[in-house]
């Protein structure tokens, strides 16, 4: 289904928007995640336009947090505003944002960007020159921008991250979330509608 906000997609040639700060994540996970669709995520000043993103929640059996917190989450259980990183069934690091009031354990897993800064170093970062599989999944694009455990629990609004605000409107789709085992029908993964720069089309 689709989730319809203002009608004009966002483009790689139009300039970020103002600079997002930890106040943004603050709310509920469902509002914040369409709501990154569109900005503009830098690590380094290389990056690009969120055009995939899931979100998760401690009520949720698929996250993270469901079981509450360890030396791995406990970012999760921190206050809004900062980077989760871990890495993935340990091939591949994921990067998450951290929302809503501390203790509430809720994030948004990044999914796919489209790459509109410092294509030069993800192609030799990924070792591919296609710029739509450059960041088409969550691990892909943590290579490309070289996230690593490095980069976890970080405040979202200081270098070497910026994260801008969409300059324009989005067409949104909505949809379930991919590769889980655990809350496989929830409606919790987010799109930029027609985007060819995703990790899978609904």
């Amino acid at each position: 289904m689709d989730k319809s906000a203002e009608t004009t997609p966002p483009d790689g040639s139009r300039s970020p928007g103002p600079r997002l700060r930890k106040s943004f994540f603050a709310r509920s996970v469902h509002e914040v995640a369409p709501d990154l669709i569109g900005a503009t995520f830098l690590v380094n000043g290389v990056g690009g336009i969120i055009v995939e993103v899931e979100a998760y929640d401690q009520t949720d059996p698929a996250a993270h947090s469901f079981r509450g917190p360890t030396p791995r989450n406990a970012v999760m259980f921190g206050p809004p505003g900062y980077t989760y990183v871990y890495l993935s069934y340990g091939l591949n690091w994921c990067v998450n944002f951290v929302c809503q009031a501390a203790g509430s354990a809720a994030g948004v897993l990044l999914r796919a960007i489209e790459p509109t800064h410092g294509l030069a170093a993800m192609r030799r970062r990924r070792g591919v020159t296609d710029a739509k599989a450059l960041c088409s999944g969550p691990g892909k694009l943590c290579e490309a921008l070289a996230i690593t455990k490095a980069l976890s629990e970080l405040p979202i609004d200081r270098s070497p991250i910026a994260l801008h605000a969409r300059s324009g409107g989005a067409e949104i789709a909505t949809g379930v979330r991919i590769g889980l085992t655990k809350a496989v029908d929830l409606p919790w993964r987010y799109e930029l509608k027609g985007s060819k720069y995703l990790s899978k089309r609904f």
